[in-house]
């Protein structure tokens, strides 16, 4: 008797040949996904525009 049955490696390669599309199973994670990508990048511009506005503020401070 072989160590790995013949069947489980047949289970297996079908497993990865056989295509999943489980995006449309799962719509609410996309969404999920979507919507905390979005406030990510919402919150990251917000950081980059308030280190701008501060370097702008520091820049216009300096006395020529």
């Amino acid at each position: 008797m072989p160590a790995i049955s013949n069947a489980v490696v047949a289970r297996d390669s079908v497993s990865h040949i056989v295509p999943r599309n489980w995006a449309s199973q799962e719509a609410g994670v996309i969404v999920v996904f979507c919507i905390v990508f979005v406030v990510g990048v919402g919150l990251i511009g917000l950081w980059i525009s308030k280190a701008i506005s501060k370097r702008r503020a520091r820049k216009a401070a300096l006395p020529a």
